[in-house]
């Protein structure tokens, strides 16, 4: 590690934040996400993010925003348009959120795919191909991002394009890859958490835009893929990221494999369907078991929540494995506090406080806008990047905004 990077890990690390209690807390707390969502944050995107020249966005930035690499990835470019749209739709008009979404729909309508709706991974900074449809999220937010920007603008041709990706990717369930996967069929035949999880978000991003019917069989499916087949009672109640087709545990390194932030991540977004459905039953088991998969990836040595973990204890593949990520805990912060206004469980409060402090005291830089990524284990800086080929305009301020709307919620 570099001396500038360790001098700025030590600031991270001695911060103190003041955290404040009782309901006039709640008020700070709800400001403080608020102000830096909307001072810092947003900005920071807006300002150092959009290419002027060629449209879409730049996501490999610099710790103070300058880009370090041109090529734009799809899914992240889906994810920004997704992110100001949202915000022009649910917070309020400003026209410049809405510029910035617009040239960003744009830029990958017209470059984004194969004509079809093949999303592919990557282009380069013009919008020509790099690397070819073979990532199932590319194509999920794609349709986030065109079924907001299709709200924002009443363009049903954006509709369309939500819609048609939309049936793509429910074509895609059995085999995410496609003719892109490299596991030999048959040999160790796995079904993987992520898919039937993030449809649990996007069934509802566009709920306006297909039929009632279908979309709540396509939300009872996942509910029950997510719930009753990677939730496992048997193993204390952990969320596996992996189980043979038939939903029985595969004893192999994937079959092992644990990622605490994607299972949290994936309760608040079934406490979203509880809600919508009065299944006060469902938000309860999304609760505990969000709670569970909290006590189970927290560092109990140096705090924050490991990356990926062995649910029997053995060595992961993934060397990242003792990292500190950004999104994982800004999942958590969601999470806990969505658990606590929908219950009243002070365990998903304490949750909340305790993530709160890590935080704030090691993602936020203090001295340039947007957050640190990535952390060792030890909670210091490991890169000074804000954003990269997975790091976009996503993860903290959909977090910032769902945490100062819940917060105000709970004045």
């Amino acid at each position: 590690m570099n001396s500038s990077i360790e001098k700025n890990s030590k600031l991270v690390i001695n911060s103190k934040m003041i955290r404040p209690k009782g309901i006039d807390g709640f008020e700070k707390l709800a400001q403080q996400y608020k102000s830096e969502l909307m001072d810092n944050v947003l900005p920071f995107w807006l300002d150092k993010s959009q290419d002027k020249k060629f449209g879409g966005y730049f996501t490999c930035l610099n710790r103070d925003g300058s880009v370090f690499d041109t090529d734009k990835f799809v899914w992240l470019q889906g994810r920004e348009v997704w992110l100001f749209s949202m915000l022009y739709n649910k917070v309020r008009h400003q026209e410049e959120w809405l510029d910035c979404a617009i040239q960003g729909g744009e830029f990958l309508k017209k470059f984004g795919h194969d004509g079809n709706y093949n999303w592919y991974f990557s282009l380069t900074r013009e919008g020509k191909p790099l690397i070819d449809p073979y990532n199932i999220f590319s194509y999920t937010f794609a349709t986030m991002a065109f079924g907001q920007l299709s709200i924002a603008t009443g363009k049903d041709e954006y509709a369309d394009i939500a819609k048609k990706t939309f049936e793509i990717i429910l074509s895609r369930t059995g085999n995410p890859k496609g003719r892109w996967s490299k596991v030999h069929p048959g040999s160790r035949p796995l079904k993987n958490f992520a898919l039937p999880m993030i449809l649990c978000n996007l069934g509802l991003e566009i709920e306006p835009l297909i039929d009632k019917e279908f979309l709540d069989k396509t939300i009872e499916d996942c509910i029950h893929e997510v719930m009753d087949v990677f939730v496992r009672p048997e193993l204390g109640g952990i969320v596996v990221e992996n189980v043979l087709e038939d939903g029985t545990l595969s004893d192999s390194m994937d079959g092992r494999h644990m990622n605490p932030g994607h299972s949290i991540e994936a309760m608040w977004f079934i406490m979203d369907l509880g809600a919508r459905l009065n299944r006060p039953d469902l938000i309860k088991k999304a609760k505990d078991t969000a709670l569970i998969m909290a006590d189970y990836g927290w560092d109990k040595e140096y705090g924050g929540m490991f990356y990926f973990m062995d649910r029997k204890g053995a060595p992961t593949q993934e060397l990242e494995w003792d990292q500190k990520l950004w999104w994982v805990h800004i999942e958590t912060l969601i999470c806990m506090l969505k658990g606590y206004k929908l219950t009243g469980d002070k365990k998903c409060l304490e949750w909340f406080e305790k993530v709160h402090d890590y935080v704030w005291n090691h993602f936020k830089d203090p001295e340039y806008p947007e957050w640190f990524g990535y952390l060792n284990r030890r909670g210091e800086v490991l890169l000074p990047l804000k954003g990269g080929k997975w790091k976009g305009c996503f993860h903290v301020p959909r977090g910032l905004y769902q945490c100062w709307k819940l917060l105000e919620d709970l004045k």
